[in-house]
């Protein structure tokens, strides 16, 4: 699928023309978001969200494409499902993940995305027995904005150290050790961490060498970076239809990329660990695991 940057008079295309390639969009967007997903399992489900200008009434407002993405159980991607709407409303998630369920998504033992407000009970109320990843990137940003600039860095290179561990019980060692220290110099993002061990953690309870791939939303940034790209041509959308529109146009030629390449985001003897693991979080080990940041700040 492609589709031209430039639209309106300058272009010399009728506006009956420019109607029927919006109609044949509207077809080709429609159904492959009705597709079926029946046919695998998808263990990993990333979703995320790229906020655009569109006219909703006589305001122009704040619309989110939320994007959700799978990894199947033969270690491909696929793009599942978008939708535009507030992606601070539980409501808004919950339908929106109801409806990937009712096209048959199953198989789900991973859910990573950002804390949208309301997100995480949807995910819970959909997806009953999933764990949920809150993503690690979006997390740091958060705790560090709440550090003075000068001391940011310091901070950061201390709660990497969780994530350097080699396994599950030395991660929750570290994540002790980290606390306690931060506890004495930054008892705010102390708490914060404490507070959200369970979902900040939630990757220990999968296999190791897959960890770097699931502990963040980092996966989806080239989409939503395309997205945007894309989007800011146009500016302010005249209605969240148009802006569903081309970027449900977007998300199909990355989908159609990802099928045609032959890289696999993870490679099937992973997803085959996958299959007969017990993913139950681990036990802190009796030793902390202090590496040279940690161990001289």
């Amino acid at each position: 699928m492609t589709w031209s940057k430039r639209s309106g008079p300058d272009t010399g295309i009728s506006k009956s023309e420019v109607s029927r390639i919006c109609e044949d969009l509207d077809h080709e967007v429609g159904a492959f978001r009705d597709r079926d997903l029946s046919t695998m399992d998808y263990p990993y489900v990333f979703l995320d969200a790229t906020y655009c200008k569109a006219r909703v009434g006589r305001r122009v407002v704040s619309q989110a494409v939320v994007v959700a993405f799978g990894v199947a159980e033969d270690g491909r991607r696929e793009v599942l499902g978008f939708d535009v709407g507030d992606s601070e409303n539980e409501g808004f998630w919950t339908a929106f993940l109801r409806s990937l369920k009712t096209r048959g998504l199953d198989g789900v033992k991973l859910v990573i995305s950002d804390a949208h407000t309301g997100l995480k009970k949807a995910i819970g109320t959909v997806f009953q027995g999933a764990a949920w990843q809150r993503c690690r990137v979006h997390f740091m940003r958060n705790v560090l904005s709440t550090v003075p600039k000068g001391s940011q860095e310091m901070v950061a290179s201390i709660i990497r150290t969780v994530f350097a561990q080699p396994d599950a019980g030395h991660v929750n060692t570290q994540f002790d050790e980290v606390t306690r220290m931060l506890g004495k110099s930054h008892p705010k993002v102390a708490a914060m961490l404490v507070d959200a061990r369970e979902d900040v953690l939630a990757f220990t309870g999968f296999p190791a060498k897959q960890w770097r791939q699931v502990w963040s939303t980092n996966p989806m940034e080239r989409v939503n970076k395309e997205i945007k790209r894309r989007t800011d041509v146009v500016g302010v959308f005249p209605n969240p239809t148009a802006l569903l529109r081309l970027a449900g146009a977007v998300l199909v030629e990355q989908h159609d990329e990802w099928e045609a390449g032959d890289r696999r985001y993870l490679s099937e003897a992973f997803m085959a660990e996958l299959k007969t693991m017990h993913t139950t979080p681990a036990k802190p080990v009796e030793e902390a695991i202090l590496l040279p940041e940690l161990a001289a700040a």
